[in-house]
């Protein structure tokens, strides 16, 4: 049987039917338990697209069978995703999870299944992920990277248990290994900000804390060397994306028989990251300056 797919949704129903019709399209669809994490509406103006969302999952077929979990409350996506996760991951021993505005490609599920099965006994893989950073370089069809990723993404239980939601404690225990630019991939991307933001309630990430936890006991992750999963997020639709910096883009299949590779990290591999995140920083800052500009010419013009 294949490992139950975690689906966390919120109020954006058109996001969500391309989501699983991208999902249905999987050939192991049909063997799939699909489960739909649906938060309550924090503001009566959500509830009639929350309810769109209930019942665009209550008419669903294509897998084996689909469970809608209806929240009473509004938990926010961080406790919606933790809750979910360590839920299912005691149920079953392990889970791939897809939020509501990750396409996934055709083989997606086969490349998740297949990884959660050669690596279930190697201690030090925390996670299978699906999106991959476009790097433009020749890299093996599989590789490793010290952490843990987010989007589209699957665990067992026994690298779950590693996660620490106290992102405080995982703060001071990467300044006091003296690990924080490693952290920061080399210091190209602020993810050590990013802790610290959570830490003041300026972000509610639990990505943030799952990769800190799985880089501290020395994990790794496992991602494809081409994407499986595009977001469509990027169009100031969701809780915490802009429409700026969208990541929708071709998917791409992966062979389902792929081999298993040593269990390390791949150093080609983290330096293509780098230089993508120092890509990335570069052109956030030439927004900002066009943004500026712009701004500046405005307040001529009204001058």
């Amino acid at each position: 049987m294949s490992t139950p797919v975690a689906l966390f949704a919120y109020r954006r129903p058109e996001h969500l039917g391309r989501v699983l019709d991208s999902l249905r399209s999987n050939p192991k669809a049909g063997e799939t338990e699909l489960f739909v994490f649906s938060d309550a509406a924090r503001k009566p103006e959500d509830l009639a697209l929350v309810e769109a969302v209930r019942a665009r999952v209550r008419a669903q077929g294509g897998f084996r069978h689909v469970h809608l979990i209806e929240r009473q409350e509004n938990l926010g996506l961080s406790r919606s995703i933790i809750t979910g996760v360590t839920e299912l991951v005691e149920r079953y021993g392990r889970v791939i999870v897809l939020e509501d505005d990750l396409v996934v490609s055709p083989d997606f599920l086969a490349y998740m299944n297949r990884g959660l099965e050669l690596y279930r006994d190697d201690q030090e893989v925390a996670s299978i992920h699906g999106h991959s950073y476009p790097v433009g370089e020749d890299l093996p069809e599989t590789f490793f990277i010290r952490g843990s990723d987010c989007w589209g993404w699957a665990t067992w239980s026994r690298a779950w248990k590693h996660f620490q939601p106290d992102g405080r404690l995982l703060l001071e225990q990467l300044q006091r290994r003296g690990e924080c630019r490693e952290f920061d991939f080399g210091g190209s991307f602020p993810y050590v900000r990013m802790l610290k933001e959570q830490i003041l309630g300026k972000n509610d990430s639990w990505a943030i804390r799952w990769y800190a936890s799985a880089f501290l006991a020395g994990m790794l992750t496992l991602y494809p060397a081409k994407s499986l999963v595009a977001n469509i997020g990027f169009d100031g639709s969701g809780e915490h994306c802009t429409e700026e910096g969208g990541m929708e883009g071709d998917l791409h299949a992966i062979a389902p028989e792929y081999a298993k590779q040593p269990v390390r990290e791949s150093a080609e591999a983290r330096m293509q990251f780098e230089r993508h995140f120092r890509t990335l920083q570069v052109s956030f800052v030439q927004r900002l300056l066009r943004k500026l500009k712009n701004r500046i010419r405005k307040a001529w013009r009204r001058g």
